[in-house]
């Protein structure tokens, strides 16, 4: 069988057809409160601010709102496809790996990264970089899923219907735990935090629940990672069609793992 490019690292890869999908769902479901955490830190015109691990391209632009043409958003990724298009003026677009390239050059007043560091293997060394990037006073704003603390795509597992969307998200997530994912890193955030030395450190968390863009992630997230769930006998070919169809069908109150957002300041 021909391996898939994806298939011994990032389980959900950026140049999948479906992933310009995913971006789009997660930036409904989550920019608004993305942007509630970056509004209440004081993010404005002038500052410089690294996004990383863009994949999409709805944070890069909204910062760049708020910064303004005086200011300046670093937006970097390991795959560039879906923020190439959005560079020039106040955005700049890097290749870049977190936790083994050098900080983009210049200190940053935000450093921000969203569903990112639970793939990266060294999180540790990530975060790093990430602190020594900031300016003094600057901040940065962690937010990664925890699929452990809430594992179920249907909190309300009423049915057949339900009980088939849960065995398969039980399956993403033995997946994405065999490529070094931490299925219970969110809730770490405050506390590395305040490990990697910063003040006033905060979090909250949020998941939503029978969004219709939970509807569109979940069918793109199942597309996208199909084959290596038939691969590794976690599902049938058939059992995906019948799932894909309930989530069509809207009778699923289909949820998110919990997203965990923490932020702390540079001394």
């Amino acid at each position: 069988m021909t391996e898939h490019a994806d298939d011994r690292g990032y389980l959900l890869a950026n140049k999948q057809a479906q992933a310009g999908v995913r971006f789009g769902a997660l930036a409904e479901l989550f920019d608004p409160v993305t942007f509630r955490h970056v509004d209440r830190l004081g993010i404005g015109a002038g500052m410089r601010c690294w996004e990383v691990g863009a994949g999409g391209p709805s944070v890069p632009l909204g910062l760049a709102r708020r910064v303004g043409p005086t200011g300046a958003v670093v937006a970097t990724d390991i795959d560039v496809s879906w923020t190439e298009g959005i560079a020039g003026g106040t955005i700049e677009v890097l290749t870049h790996d977190v936790a083994a390239d050098p900080p983009p050059p210049g200190g940053f007043d935000l450093v921000h990264a969203r569903l990112v560091l639970v793939h990266v293997s060294d999180r540790a060394e990530a975060l790093r970089r990430m602190v020594r990037a900031l300016r003094p006073g600057g901040r940065l704003l962690l937010e990664d899923a925890d699929p452990a603390l809430q594992p179920l795509l249907c909190p309300d597992e009423s049915g057949p219907e339900q009980r088939l969307a849960n065995r398969l998200r039980a399956g993403f997530r033995t997946l994405m735990a065999a490529r070094g994912a931490d299925l219970a890193y969110g809730r770490t955030l405050p506390r590395v935090l305040r490990e990697a030395g910063l003040e006033d450190v905060q979090a909250d968390a949020y998941f939503p629940i029978t969004s219709p863009a939970c509807a569109v992630l979940e069918d793109a997230t199942v597309r996208q990672i199909r084959h290596h769930l038939v691969r590794e006998g976690l599902a049938t070919e058939e059992e995906i069609d019948r799932h894909l169809a309930n989530v069509a069908a809207g009778r699923l109150d289909l949820a998110t793992a919990p997203m965990v957002s923490a932020w702390g300041r540079r001394p």
